[in-house]
């Protein structure tokens, strides 16, 4: 079983979580002063949302959302209960530990720890989240308000994903319900992150860089404490908490049924010496029998770059690997005939 960070305290990184120098996250050459799309969905016109959100997904594969319908007080609620959590004594988190990937509520540590050689700078719990009534009975009772105010999250986050979701297919020119029907009756998931102070913040990262395996990923970050950098034209772009606004990231399944149009993006967690850091990252997965392939509206300029593949083919390919290997979506590609 391994240790929990949350439940120790370091002066030094220890040897199984420094980084290679390639791997490492050089924190003087992130760019901290970009332009981030920042989309108000309480505008009343339709059309230049859509717009906003082409633009965002072609350019950067990630945008914030302001205007969300998700209250200021439930989102600090949700954000106050985690950290609670997080605070609990050792012996009260162990009792929930496990690094099995196939758990449907765990909590554990850095990623993969059964894969990877070099750990990340995480603990975090991990939630199933849809049907609520099926999961919600074996989540943490402590803290006490734990259930509701993360099961309040989790309705109102949903709703909010099935609206981007329907947003983005209009910016695709499909139709409306087009994603929505291809993924089925979605799964949701849940990731609370909880990122330690880090004494040497230079040698290690929080999470290193990935894309989601998922549809659509929703993330509520600290409102305090930067954290989220994500990847774009060769270089690391820091993303900056904005006030009451959430993190939208495309995930593998919206750039394969896009045909690669929309791009799954790249991003990490850095650490900070000074602070620790939180983030609640809600997961839009397509049911595990959905078959995933680019639109065939989007398939005929330019010929299906992924093959078809059910979720539940990908989901388990994902997990059989580590982060620091191919993106995943390659192994999904089609073969190109030789000339």
């Amino acid at each position: 079983m391994a240790e929990l960070l949350s439940t120790t305290s370091h002066d030094t990184v220890p040897k199984k979580y420094v980084r290679p120098d390639s791997q490492r996250p050089h924190l003087s050459q992130v760019v901290t002063d970009a332009k981030i799309p920042v989309i108000d969905l309480g505008s009343p016109d339709l059309h230049q949302t859509i717009s906003q959100i082409a633009y965002a997904c072609e350019t950067y594969g990630f945008f914030q959302v302001s205007n969300h319908g998700i209250s200021e007080e439930l989102m600090k609620a949700v954000m106050e209960i985690s950290l609670e959590f997080f605070r609990l004594p050792a012996e009260e988190k162990m009792k929930l530990y496990s690094d099995d990937p196939a758990k449907k509520m765990r909590l554990s540590t850095s990623f993969n720890i059964k894969k990877e050689t070099v750990r990340n700078w995480r603990d975090y719990l991990r939630l199933h989240c849809y049907p609520l009534e099926e999961f919600v009975p074996d989540w943490p009772s402590n803290p006490h308000l734990f259930k509701e105010i993360i099961s309040t999250y989790c309705k109102e986050v949903r709703q909010l994903g099935f609206r981007l979701l329907r947003a983005i297919s209009l910016s695709l020119n499909l139709e409306e319900d087009y994603i929505e029907n291809v993924l089925g009756e979605q799964e949701q998931h849940m990731a609370i992150n909880f990122y330690p102070q880090c004494p040497e913040p230079d040698l290690t990262v929080g999470l290193q860089a990935h894309t989601d395996p998922n549809a659509l990923t929703i993330l509520l970050q600290d409102p305090q404490v930067a954290g989220l950098n994500v990847y774009k034209d060769g270089k690391w772009i820091a993303v900056d908490p904005q006030p009451n606004a959430l993190v939208i990231n495309l995930g593998d399944q919206i750039q394969a049924l896009s045909n690669g149009h929309y791009k799954s993006v790249l991003h990490r967690a850095v650490v900070n010496s000074k602070k620790e850091r939180l983030s609640v990252a809600s997961f839009l997965c397509p049911c595990n029998s959905a078959l995933i392939s680019p639109a065939t509206k989007l398939a005929k300029e330019i010929p299906a770059v992924y093959r078809s593949y059910t979720y539940d083919e990908y989901y388990k390919k994902f997990w059989s690997r580590n982060l620091d290997q191919e993106h995943c979506l390659e192994l999904f590609k089609n073969q190109v005939a030789p000339n």
